[in-house]
Order: C-alpha cells, then sequence, then structure tokens
C-alpha cells in the first residue's frame, strides 16, 4: 500500500456587486460580528461542501454597532441597542467556524453601495447613522 499526499484547491469568488465604486474599501475598520442577531439562511450560510467545512458570511450586510459589547449586529430601524445607528456594510465574504458565535469581519464606512445590489433590503438611514455612505 503506497500513501500519496494529496492537495486540493479551492477559489472562492466574493460577490461584491453591491459597491458602486472603490472608493473606501481599503480604509475597512476590523470588527466583531455578534452572529446571534444574524439569521441564517440569510445573512450567512452552512457549507454544503464536506471538503470545506465553514458557514460563509455574506459581503454587503448592513450592520450597527451594539453598545453594550461594543461587537456588531444586523442593522435594523426599530432596535434600541445601538444597531439602529447604520455603522457600514460587511465588506468581504467570511468563512467561519459553524460553532462560532463571534466572528471577526472588515467594516466598509466610507464609500458609496448600489441598493439594487445588496443581499438584503436595507431600511432607510436616519440621520444618526455612524457612517459616511452614499446610496446609489
Amino acid at each position: 500500500m503506497t500513501v500519496q499526499p494529496v492537495t486540493t484547491t479551492q477559489n472562492l469568488t466574493a460577490d461584491r456587486s453591491w459597491l458602486a465604486s472603490l472608493h473606501g474599501t481599503g480604509q475597512t475598520d476590523s470588527i466583531t460580528l455578534d452572529l446571534t442577531t444574524f439569521a441564517a439562511g440569510t445573512h450567512f450560510f452552512a457549507s454544503t461542501d464536506s471538503t470545506v467545512p465553514f458557514s460563509r458570511f455574506l459581503s454587503g450586510i448592513p450592520v450597527g454597532k451594539i453598545t453594550a459589547s461594543g461587537l456588531y449586529g444586523l442593522y435594523a430601524t426599530g432596535a434600541a441597542d445601538g444597531r439602529q445607528n447604520l455603522a457600514g456594510f460587511v465588506y468581504a465574504e467570511v468563512l467561519f467556524n459553524p460553532t462560532q458565535t463571534k466572528v471577526p469581519a472588515a467594516l466598509l464606512w466610507h464609500g458609496a453601495v448600489k441598493t439594487a445590489k445588496l443581499p438584503v433590503v436595507v431600511a432607510p438611514v436616519v440621520s444618526s447613522a455612524t457612517c459616511q455612505i452614499r446610496f446609489v
């Protein structure tokens, strides 16, 4: 019996068609997402590939900063925990272990976004938004 090492490569391409320009993409901030505020199957997806056992968080998801924890959760106009203030959008897709509840991500807080291309509908942004996003 011969044991031969096997190497496989897989390329994952993020869908960033929601970006209206590259402006601001070089100045993203590092944040930590609180997954308890997001919905599986809408904001992130479990892997269906046994060779890549990681869940995938989508780019283009709007987030707000949770005041009590400093973590970031799903932006919601009706929230009262800080998430009612749009902080920006998750810039890049993130792979994470399905057991994680906190996930590191990059925050696009400055730039232009095509609302029709976002993976979720974004409610109107109130004047208290803490980001500098132009919607087109």
